[in-house]
């Protein structure tokens, strides 16, 4: 049953014979698919931590798109078991159909223990875990959430206000910064007009720094089309600090398409340059988005822990809730000072 949510809002996971109930033969409610990594929340308690009512399409660069009756829970993570061990931590969806709201005065007198889970994956979920074209014989392909997310999802124009209302009803989005990220927006837009682009990139950048204290996002690669981009190893292992280098360092890493060695350099990963973060883990193989291959990286970069896309600059999909994980060339990357 659909029910309206709030972020801050406490839920409490389904077991998984109810969850099992509201599934349709390919595993899902609206063709988002409940996947075996998400048994393990089953009967748990968690809090909304965004109304997952838009979400952006990575696989074919549509934009943004709407979803129904969809939440993200603290930040529940896709381990990748079940996906031939999958590296992507793609945050996951719950169709709130798998959920049921916990008032706080329930929360507070009988706290609830987590049922064990199933020790079997029951086959409705097993089954949609795998391309349903699938030929025996054949390299496996796989099926999640991040490859149906564009048939679980509608067409969402950017110019489309009633996203910017649900971002401030469900708590998405405070106001203030609904307001900073739409203002920068609007001067960033004017970068884009077919005349007097210094005057107005100069505009942009007094503005972007006098809102945020910080430089702004553009600037393109420095590394001519003729050279290759430069690597740099550094052995960084789980659990090690290290200093995310200035923007400018970075971009005399990249190509005119701000990539190295085929991997982009995300305008949003531009705020945590010059921080000092840790390392999560290292990413060797990931599904491709669209076909569900398994693609084994020509050149393994890192996962920095709590480092996702915020959304605050990318254009047609401002403050998607989706937080898809970022993954950092090591050459972006520098080892602190020693103390």
């Amino acid at each position: 049953m659909s029910q309206r949510l709030r972020v801050g809002d406490i839920v409490e996971v389904l077991p998984a014979d109810q969850i099992v109930a509201t599934l349709a033969s390919d595993g899902a409610v609206d063709r988002m698919p409940f996947m075996p990594e998400m048994l393990q929340h089953c009967g748990r308690r968690y809090r909304v931590s965004k109304v997952a009512h838009k979400t952006c399409d990575t696989a074919y660069k549509t934009g943004a798109r709407w979803v129904d009756d969809c939440y993200h829970l603290e930040d529940l993570r896709c381990d990748g078991a079940a996906h031939g061990g999958c590296q992507a931590r793609c945050l996951l969806f719950f169709k709130g159909a798998w959920l049921r709201k916990v008032d706080a005065a329930e929360a507070a007198a009988a706290p609830r223990q987590a049922p064990a889970a199933p020790r079997e994956v029951p086959v409705v979920i097993q089954k949609a875990t795998l391309a349903p074209d699938t030929e025996p014989g054949q390299p496996v392909r796989y099926s999640c959430q991040t490859l149906r997310l564009f048939d679980a999802t509608r067409p969402l124009a950017w110019w489309d206000p009633r996203q910017y209302w649900l971002d401030l009803r469900s708590g998405n989005v405070p106001p203030g910064l609904m307001l900073r990220v739409l203002v920068l927006s609007w001067f960033r837009a004017l970068t884009k007009l077919p005349f007097a682009f210094r005057i107005t990139t100069g505009l942009y950048e007094k503005v972007h720094r006098l809102v945020t204290g910080r430089p702004s996002p553009m600037g393109a690669g420095l590394v001519p089309a003729s050279q290759q981009t430069p690597t740099g190893e550094l052995g960084l292992q789980p659990g090690e600090a290290v200093v995310v280098k200035s923007h400018l360092e970075i971009r005399k890493t990249l190509n005119i398409n701000n990539k190295n060695r085929g991997l982009w350099f995300d305008q949003e990963y531009v705020p945590f340059c010059g921080t000092t973060q840790r390392v999560s883990h290292r990413v060797f193989r990931i599904l491709d988005e669209r076909n569900g291959s398994m693609v084994e990286m020509k050149n393994p970069c890192v996962v920095l822990e709590g480092v996702h896309c915020k959304s605050e600059y990318s254009v047609g999909r401002l403050f998607c809730p989706r937080a898809i994980t970022a993954y950092w060339r090591e050459v972006w990357l520098e080892r602190p000072p020693q103390a």
